[in-house]
């Protein structure tokens, strides 16, 4: 009952009042990302996956430059990273616009995060479980480890979460993450600004 109609209406009421609120914060941050990313634009927009691999629009704050090489290439992730982009990375406030995206129904608050459309055909039938449901902002693998763990580890979370959504289980991510980003906990992976590509093996 709460997976399938209880957790929608939760969804919808909380992120529209949210975006109410945080509105004009939105449109302030937007401002200053403008800048420090040196004209690239202020939003970062990728198709992901959702419920029943249905692919959506995912909204998020843009935090690196377009800065290219010689060759016309992007650079490494790490070095188009900006000041303010780790800031808003590391306080997880890239993560508000997709308020948006919950409040079209085409994310929940919390469930397995959506990743690219390029890893479906990797993922074993049991990965795949993790679409049953929408992706959220934050997720039980999210909360235990986010991208500090394996891509194995990871979708292990993503399928227990499916199989044990529940109101309670929700209310515990959702304490358990504002833990995190307050201590500002396990935000990149062990070797790089950002998680690794899934190949289908890590």
């Amino acid at each position: 009952m709460y997976k399938n109609c209880f957790k929608r209406v939760l969804d919808f009421l909380i992120s529209g009042i949210v975006l109410l609120l945080i509105g004009w914060l939105l449109v302030l941050i937007a401002i200053f990302l403008h800048f420090a990313n040196k004209g690239a634009g202020a939003f970062f927009l990728q198709e992901r996956p959702g419920k029943d691999e249905k692919n959506f629009k995912v909204i998020k704050f843009k935090t690196m430059t377009d800065e290219k090489d010689a060759d016309g290439n992007l650079l490494p992730d790490d070095e188009r990273l900006t000041k303010m982009g780790k800031f808003v990375r590391s306080t997880s406030i890239d993560e508000l616009p997709q308020m948006i995206n919950v409040f079209k129904g085409e994310m929940s608050l919390i469930g397995p995060r959506p990743l690219l459309p390029k890893y479906l055909p990797l993922y074993s039938p049991e990965q795949h479980r993790r679409h049953e449901v929408r992706p959220g902002i934050s997720g039980w693998a999210q909360c235990h480890g986010r991208n500090a763990i394996s891509w194995t580890e990871k979708f292990k979370l993503d399928v227990w979460y499916v199989d044990h959504c529940t109101l309670w289980t929700d209310i515990q991510v959702i304490f358990i993450t504002i833990k995190n980003v307050l201590m500002r906990k396990d935000i990149n992976s062990a070797s790089a600004a950002t998680m690794e590509a899934f190949n289908g093996k890590n």
